[in-house]
């Protein structure tokens, strides 16, 4: 095992986490390293005999925040916001003893500033609240919706999800010439109610499907009130969110242009567990 490292899982999508504050992690950037502690065949093995991760997180110092997110994807590549990944790095902190101003914490990620609160905690589960970004940057695309919530996806609505081939479906829109050059995340959304969604999602950088991905999870619920026939209302939504293993919510607040149409979603929330595996 390597020293320093922990793992943890945010609704199946599990992470190699390490405190980057005051010890030397320069080496946990380099891209080698990445791609061998995330291989799901020699990586890094947590103490449930699970090999490799979705991606590796460091928590660094910030002059002016709680702290500062840095994520790689298992090809070592970063830049992007990953959603489970923030809610997992907060319960981090809160295990490494760090406290946020007014009981909840505000740090820096690739795609800018966000909030979180934990709120609730168990022996090796917490239950983390995360504020998203703004979403302004999104349009009909292909036989979906593509949207960037701190990360490209494109969603696209089927009947049964569970059956879907995602291995071979996936890479075909991930690779789509509508994407390039920097391709999107798939994500696949059955319907299973009003106000309720179950989502798969093929995830770039990953280059498989992922047990969830926080960011695909709200891109998709946003995709649900875009989706709609029934028009819009500027008023909090809720969305519930089947992943694979877990149970996730979205909270939103769309905003109206003078006709009714939508113009951008804010007051954006991603809500599920973030486990301690090691």
């Amino acid at each position: 095992m390597e020293a320093g490292l922990y793992k943890y899982s945010g609704a199946g999508n599990d992470f190699l986490v390490l405190d980057g504050r005051r010890e030397d992690v320069s080496k946990y950037r380099e891209a080698a390293l990445i791609q061998r502690l995330c291989s799901r065949s020699e990586g890094f093995c947590d103490s449930e005999g699970t090999i490799g991760a979705d991606g590796l997180m460091i928590l660094s110092s910030s002059p002016e925040y709680d702290f500062r997110m840095e994520f790689f994807n298992p090809d070592g590549s970063g830049g992007m916001m990953c959603g489970n990944g923030g809610r997992c790095i907060v319960a981090f902190a809160d295990h490494l003893g760090i406290r946020g101003s007014e009981g909840g914490f505000l740090f820096e990620a690739p795609d800018g500033l966000h909030e979180a609160q934990i709120l609730s905690r168990g022996a090796s589960v917490c239950t983390v609240r995360l504020k998203m970004i703004d979403v302004t940057e999104f349009r009909p695309s292909l036989d979906g919706w593509f949207l960037n919530t701190g990360t490209r996806h494109f969603v696209r609505f089927v009947g049964d999800v569970d059956s879907l081939d995602i291995l071979s479906l996936g890479p075909r829109y991930r690779h789509d010439p509508e994407f390039a050059p920097q391709g999107a995340n798939a994500n696949f959304v059955q319907k299973t109610g009003e106000d309720s969604i179950k989502v798969r999602t093929f995830e770039k950088g990953v280059e498989a499907e992922t047990l969830a991905c926080g960011t695909g999870i709200t891109a998709s619920a946003l995709a649900l009130e875009l989706d709609s026939a029934d028009g819009h209302k500027q008023e909090p939504r809720v969305v519930e969110v089947r992943a694979r293993v877990d149970n996730l919510r979205v909270e939103f607040t769309p905003c109206l242009d003078a006709s009714g149409s939508i113009r951008g979603f804010e007051q954006v929330y991603l809500t599920g567990p973030a486990r301690l595996i090691r």
